[in-house]
């Protein structure tokens, strides 16, 4: 291929967002020629390796958009130290059956014993299969939603919400919420009902519920009904992690 030739294909090759077959074919056709590959299997090559980059780019900015304020897997789950927990449900729900079936997951545990570690990794197995996800915690739905309420732009705000795939709420229970928030935090889950799985971790059993939501019945129950009608429920126990060193004095 002569100079004039090699710039037309790379510029074609860039204004196709090709990279890697821009930065390969070269060097591979030269191992090709070494090889005694065929003209197919030198386009396979260099097709599989532009797939590839492509569907890492496309994890890596699922990734960036769940929103993850860090990264964990359940590889590096300390399994040992929960009194209490379900090892074999835990993993059966990393192969993400529930996705399909728009079950909820809800993580039910003291403070410290890994909820929020197994959500990050549940919603990160997600993204690894090619669903959409966002991390959230419960008060910032609340949040930018009463925020947006006040702006006027409250249903673009709900449609944030409702987009993902997988939706997860962090910390549910851990402050309490006032009416208005409670209504606010309602549209999410009833607008996501029989549509779009969320995950949830709590500190509170759900017949505590209602002290969450301002001791107001009626609302808690309308909530209950709709994450419990299709919910793979987890309850952890023990003592937290994070006071190990303190425990073991």
């Amino acid at each position: 291929m002569d100079e004039n030739d090699a710039s037309r294909l790379d510029a074609q090759l860039q204004q196709l967002h090709l990279h890697h077959i821009q930065s390969h074919y070269q060097p591979f056709a030269s191992q090709a020629a070494e090889q005694h590959l065929s003209h197919v299997d030198y386009l396979a090559q260099l097709i599989e390796g532009e797939a590839t980059l492509r569907e890492n780019r496309s994890i890596k900015r699922r990734i960036d958009n769940a929103r993850f304020p860090v990264l964990k897997t359940l590889d590096t789950f300390q399994w040992s130290w929960p009194k209490k927990i379900n090892r074999p449900q835990i993993q059966n729900l990393f192969r993400l059956a529930f996705m399909a079936t728009q079950t909820n997951v809800v993580f039910i545990g003291n403070v410290g014993l890994g909820k929020t570690h197994l959500s990050i990794a549940l919603g990160h197995a997600a993204c690894l299969k090619g669903y959409s996800v966002l991390f959230t915690t419960a008060v910032d739905i609340i949040n930018s939603l009463a925020a947006a309420q006040s702006a006027g732009q409250l249903k673009r705000e709900l449609r944030r919400y409702m987009r993902p795939a997988l939706l997860i709420i962090d910390e549910l229970g851990f402050m309490p919420i006032d009416k208005h928030g409670a209504d606010l935090l309602f549209q999410i889950i009833s607008q996501r009902y029989e549509r779009a799985p969320m995950v949830i971790s709590t500190n509170r059993a759900y017949k505590h519920w209602a002290q969450i939501f301002n001791n107001d019945s009626t609302l808690t129950s309308a909530i209950l009904d709709r994450v419990l009608h299709h919910a793979d429920t987890v309850v952890i126990e023990g003592k937290s992690f994070r006071m190990k060193d303190e425990i073991d004095q």
